[in-house]
């Protein structure tokens, strides 16, 4: 079986890390990994309070066995050494706080040093960076990173699909994502 890790970031879209939890729990065991400010915003965005009793309240929600939760302070993890393998790491969505401290090496919580660690094994890696307009920091982090073979994939919707609700809109960002991994799904209409 697939082992992914998936840290979600306090950027706004936890929608989409959450579709992408789901849709990782059909086909691998997920660590999952959120930094501190996720949990409000995520509140804000869908109604979700995993703020206390968070590993309880994620494994009600997902019911399986395959998820592991690691609070974003705890660097004695598994993730954060390059012996515990996996296929791979997404941040969905990842804030420019989180894409600065990945892309200078900063290793300064759970998600930092996870990443750390996929960067230097060269295990697939992907960021789902949410904000708009990029600033030339913003631009320039990505860049550095992407030519260290990292995937940026920033949640930008497509509409050949013809969605007709936010959730259609959700999916097909999702299923982009996947793609990016070559995770199968059939959360939108392909192109034909």
């Amino acid at each position: 079986m697939k082992k992914y890790i998936l840290a979600i970031t306090g950027a706004s879209g936890s929608i989409f890390g959450i579709r992408v939890l789901e849709e990782l729990l059909k086909v691998a065991e997920v660590h999952l990994v959120m930094s501190s400010q996720s949990f409000s915003i995520m509140k804000y965005e869908t109604d979700l309070d995993w703020r206390t009793d968070t590993e309880e309240k994620i494994r009600k929600q997902f019911k399986t066995k395959r998820l592991f939760f690691y609070k974003e302070t705890n660097l004695a993890a598994p993730m954060s050494s390059g012996s515990f393998k996996t296929d791979g790491m997404l941040v969905v969505p990842c804030s420019m706080k989180t894409l600065s401290g990945i892309a200078n090496g900063y290793a300064n919580n759970l998600i930092e040093r996870a990443a750390d660690v996929s960067i230097k094994e060269g295990r697939p890696f992907l960021l789902s960076p949410r904000e708009m307009p990029f600033s030339t920091i913003h631009l320039e982090n990505m860049l550095k990173l992407a030519r260290l073979g990292v995937k940026i994939a920033p949640p930008i919707p497509a509409f050949y699909h013809q969605p007709k609700n936010v959730d259609d809109i959700v999916n097909f960002i999702v299923g982009k994502i996947l793609d990016s991994f070559g995770i199968e799904h059939e959360l939108f209409k392909r192109w034909e």
